[in-house]
């Protein structure tokens, strides 16, 4: 698009359905390449990414060619479909319905950034539902609880 100038700063966070534990470290570095594969494919701008085994974050520089929900269907759909194929558990893996999507301003960034590099030490004191409730509460977004990403089984 000529003359169209943006700077669009957003972090997902999305679960493994039913909050199962199942982003191994065996395949997580590989999950989170072919994740970046996809975000680039769409020309967006891979900014930062981690997780832990039961959710991932994913903070992208975002292109106003694409819709933000068009861009998560294709990262959850083609990328649990990867796993699946690629065999790398006895499981079949799903991602959980919906997302957070959360923007920041250009003086923000390194801070998401560093946040999502730290996943482990930050969640070593937190529970994965206390910061999705905490990202909620912080950017002012209304919810139902009973939407809220379930609880592990």
């Amino acid at each position: 698009m000529a003359n169209t100038y943006t700077q669009i700063h957003i972090q997902t966070v999305f679960a493994v359905k039913h909050r199962n534990g199942l982003i191994h470290s065996s395949f997580k570095n590989e999950l989170y390449q072919y994740i970046s594969g996809i975000i680039k494919y769409h020309n967006h701008k891979l900014l930062a990414i981690n997780g832990m085994p039961d959710h991932i974050h994913i903070f992208i520089g975002m292109r106003p060619t694409q819709s933000l929900s068009d861009l998560l269907q294709d990262i959850k759909g083609n990328s649990s479909k990867w796993i699946n194929e690629k065999k790398f558990l006895k499981v079949k893996f799903e991602w959980q319905a919906g997302y957070g999507a959360f923007s920041y301003s250009k003086s923000q960034v390194a801070s998401v950034i560093d946040y999502i590099k730290n996943q482990e030490q930050h969640h070593a004191v937190k529970t994965f539902r206390e910061e999705y409730l905490e990202f909620l509460h912080l950017f002012e977004v209304e919810y139902d609880e009973r939407y809220l990403f379930k609880e592990p089984m």
